[in-house]
């Protein structure tokens, strides 16, 4: 009964930003703080309005959209960090191994690094408290190392086989949290930006990228979004700039008071002219699809991966009387042909959660035939490309999703940790070696490959921390399966105890433990989940001696999209199949001779 009363009673703290949108709503604003003032002052008990009003805000707001979402006030800074492009603490990226703080990365130029902290360390002290044991969790640890910039920490870390601790005093800065950590030339001609989040700081880390790259040839550019679940509307606006050459629009924004704006490219980008190809997939969203869809309506480059995410909604952030906050969907966007990629929430948010796992048992991130869109959603680009509208964007050039590299095997010795256990201790032994015999990562790259022993090594090493290398069997865990399973068909047979037939329910149980452990086997995918690991531990080894930004390309070696897009870049006949403007002389490839 509380909870369906103070659903309603948060209209009156939206009250300042609301708008008359039915002769009701001033009715229903006066009635309700007509209610809470007399709970406040007539009601039987003492009431805690905080944690009852935080559930009414949230309660109320899942009868909107899937994406209007209420943040407490102790959770506003980590929602907002990862878009602001910085917080304050001391420069580092560490993994709990065994409840110890072990360095995995030192950020350049950032405080720790300035002091000689090293990626391989671990952080047995924090101002002379033991930070080690079961009470170290990520949050002790984010609590005692972040905090304001210009105030110290004081850090005791044990380096290597040094029985002495080594004390260093790090006074705290702003660390960046870049948008851009990987960028690099996939070949003499093309170069691959990997844009992650639309940050603050994207803008000026896309241009940072794009002129070292030009700088090293550049002439085309392959950039991933594919995971980047979006983040500031200016901000896609001013990316998309930067490929669009003109005042063209980029998107605009609509909703029922008319109140929408128009974007349009006015400053001359660095990379207007070259091959575009834009790499997208179920979880690219948001921004991401502004950018994709941008580029795929003017022409101007390739879409290639699977049908993005399908979120076309506007949310501006409203800071609440308690610093909490709402971020409320105020508008729709739309592409430059008029495209609304918002896929539809009208069958419940339970359904539109679930909608990535409905296209996955749909097929749709297989095979681009289980794609449909009806013909009312159908647009034509400026050169005639057909695209459609309300549920993502659909690529240019279909990748399906490769399920042959899925393993429980493979995933596990990712979810314990196996791998940063295993590889903090060899780095520990051999980081000097590996450096002086792999200097750069190119080195690392072409010639370091993980030995039939290196990785009998690992798995030893997994094994002893509890990772079986076959499907484990469980009787208990499939008998109670069983039951709950065929629970129906099971009554339904056996109604009495003459019923019992023995042999009958031994062959069910028979056949459906099989059937059930063949799979387990069949996901556990054994006979290719070496092949996954080797790549894993290359990366995690490149990592602790190179940084993420290098690392990550080992993952690209055997990236089927990436390695596809690089294929296409260099096909001409494909840019002229889909009449993509390439900016050349202002031609599109299409009109460009042989």
């Amino acid at each position: 009964m509380k909870k369906q009363l103070f659903i309603v009673l948060i209209l009156s703290l939206l009250s300042t930003a609301a708008m008359a949108q039915n002769k009701n709503y001033q009715t229903c604003k006066t009635k309700m703080d007509q209610l809470i003032n007399s709970i406040n002052a007539m009601y039987v008990d003492t009431v805690d309005f905080d944690p009852m009003v935080d559930k009414a805000i949230s309660a109320m707001l899942k009868e909107l959209d899937p994406h209007t979402a209420y943040i407490q006030k102790k959770d506003v800074q980590a929602m907002t960090e990862p878009l602001q492009g910085t917080f304050d603490g001391i420069g580092v990226t560490f993994q709990l191994i065994k409840d110890t703080i072990n360095v995995m990365e030192v950020i350049i130029n950032g405080p720790s690094e300035k002091v000689g902290l090293l990626a391989g360390d671990k952080i047995v002290k924090v101002d002379d408290t033991l930070a080690c044991g079961d009470k170290i969790t990520n949050d002790w640890v984010r609590k005692h190392l972040r905090g304001d910039k210009g105030s110290k920490v004081k850090v005791s870390v044990k380096r290597g086989r040094n029985p002495e601790l080594i004390d260093f005093v790090i006074t705290r800065g702003a660390i960046p949290m870049y948008s851009i950590n990987v960028s690099f030339m996939a070949d003499e001609t093309t170069g691959y930006v990997k844009l992650e989040r639309f940050a603050a700081t994207s803008t000026k880390e896309l241009t940072d990228a794009l002129k070292k790259l030009k700088a090293q040839g550049m002439q085309d550019l392959i950039l991933d979004l594919r995971g980047n679940g979006g983040g500031y509307l200016n901000v896609a606006f001013e990316i998309c700039d930067q490929f669009i050459a003109g005042k063209k629009i980029i998107v605009y924004t609509d909703n029922f008071r008319k109140t929408g704006e128009k974007y349009y490219s006015e400053k001359e980008g660095l990379f207007e002219e070259g091959k575009l190809i834009v790499l997208v997939d179920e979880n690219s969203a948001s921004a991401s699809e502004i950018t994709s869809g941008c580029i795929q309506d003017w022409d101007r480059g390739l879409v290639i991966g699977r049908r993005t995410f399908g979120k076309g909604l506007v949310q501006k952030p409203l800071r609440l009387i308690d610093q909490s906050e709402v971020r409320l969907t105020i508008s729709h966007y739309y592409t430059p042909t008029g495209r609304c990629i918002q896929k539809p929430y009208n069958d419940g948010l339970d359904a539109y959660y679930k909608d990535l796992q409905t296209r996955a048992n749909n097929g749709e991130l297989y095979t681009a035939d289980k794609i449909k869109f009806p013909d009312s959603l159908k647009y034509k680009t400026p050169h005639g490309r057909t695209v459609y509208g309300g549920g993502g964007i659909m690529p240019d050039i279909f990748i399906p999703l490769d399920t042959t590299r899925y393993s429980t095997l493979y995933n596990e010795i990712v979810r314990k940790g196996i791998f940063g256990n295993f590889v903090v201790n060899y780095l520990e032994n051999s980081r000097d070696n590996m450096k002086k015999q792999y200097p750069t990562f190119e080195d690392f790259e072409k010639n370091f490959k993980i030995s039939d022993s290196f990785y009998k090594e690992f798995m030893d090493f997994a094994k002893k921390e509890g990772v079986s290398d076959s499907a484990a069997f469980k009787f208990s865990n499939y008998a109670e399966s069983f039951l709950k399973t065929n629970k129906g068909k099971l009554d339904s047979l056996f109604t009495s105890a003459k019923d019992l037939d023995m042999q009958t329910l031994d062959t069910m149980f028979h056949n459906y433990v099989v059937k059930n452990y063949n799979e387990a086997t069949r996901l556990r995918n054994e006979s290719h989940a070496g092949e996954y690991i080797k790549d894993y531990l290359r990366y995690e080894i490149a990592r602790g001696l190179y940084g993420y930004g290098d690392a990550y390309r080992i993952f690209l070696e055997t990236d089927d999209t990436f390695q596809q897009a690089l294929a296409v870049m260099h096909d001409k006949k494909i840019f002229k199949k889909f009449k993509v403007y390439s900016g050349k002389n202002g031609k599109s490839d299409s009109e460009d001779d042989e």
